[in-house]
């Protein structure tokens, strides 16, 4: 099982390094279903896994010149601290609620990713520091009580309520990921048992995978990956949500999701303008 899980460290480092994003989302389920590691654990391997490889793709994402260093420097600052605080409150939280807030907040993100409004125009606007200040300790936060990275909720953030371009949040949310993971880690730590050599492992496979998912990211499009990335979310929050909610409940949601997903949009999340 454990060359199974570097494999999928190895695919999720790609995600990673592609998209910014989405590290954590599949990195947890992943710790928790494949390899059997308890939830506690699992979710402070998730941090620092996450912030190893986001530090590590972020290196390849600055020499493009694509990382906006005092939004990410005020966000990820505020995400630091959201995610300490969030990591320290962890274990007062019942296993299950972690796992289905978790796996709720991957559907209802999916469903954003591929519903939301358009990308931001290519006229920058500065956000009020109190605004980045907020944002940032809001998503820290959740992100620290969950075991998140916090990809999947920076880049939408970034994108709608930042007003950066798609690969500069993408870049961006590394330069947060890498901050707010290191700060959950470092709540979580104190009241997780953690194996060195699987911690070992994972982070190895995920870094190199970020590394090769940098260099492909540029010729690929960014749509879409993200299509891909976000229907892929849907189904591992189904997934998750399967193992702690009764079935009824669970199609209940499901069709509730899919039926947002395909009823007719005025835009997306890519920035395309819907067909007239």
């Amino acid at each position: 099982m454990l060359a199974l899980g570097a494999a999928l460290s190895l695919v999720i480092g790609v995600v990673l390094g592609m998209l910014g994003g989405g590290g954590a989302i599949l990195m947890l389920p992943m710790l928790v279903y494949v390899l059997d590691v308890e939830p506690r654990a699992a979710i402070a391997t998730s941090l620092f896994v996450v912030g190893v490889t986001a530090l590590v793709s972020l290196a390849f994402h600055a020499r493009r010149g694509h990382v906006r260093y005092r939004f990410g420097a005020l966000f990820g600052g505020a995400a630091m601290g959201g995610a300490f605080v969030g990591g320290r409150l962890a274990h007062l939280v019942p296993e299950v609620v972690l796992l289905v807030t978790f796996g709720a907040t991957m559907v209802v993100t999916a469903v954003v990713m591929l519903r939301g409004r358009g990308e931001a125009s290519a006229e920058r606007r500065d956000v009020r520091v109190e605004r980045a200040l907020l944002l940032g300790a809001a998503v820290g936060g959740f992100s620290g009580l969950v075991g998140a990275g916090g990809g999947f909720l920076i880049v939408p953030v970034l994108v709608l309520f930042g007003g950066l371009a798609m690969r500069e949040a993408v870049a961006t949310s590394l330069l947060v990921i890498t901050l707010q993971s290191f700060a959950g880690f470092a709540g979580h730590v104190a009241h997780a048992a953690l194996d060195p050599g699987l911690v070992a492992v994972v982070a190895s496979f995920a870094a190199f995978g970020s590394v090769a998912g940098a260099l492909l990211g540029k010729h690929v499009s960014a749509d879409a990956l993200r299509r891909i990335f976000a229907w892929l979310v849907v189904a591992m929050g189904l997934f998750m949500l399967s193992k702690q909610l009764p079935l009824p409940l669970l199609l209940v949601v499901a069709a509730l999701a899919l039926g947002v997903i395909m009823r007719p949009s005025a835009g997306s999340f890519s920035g395309r303008p819907a067909a007239r």
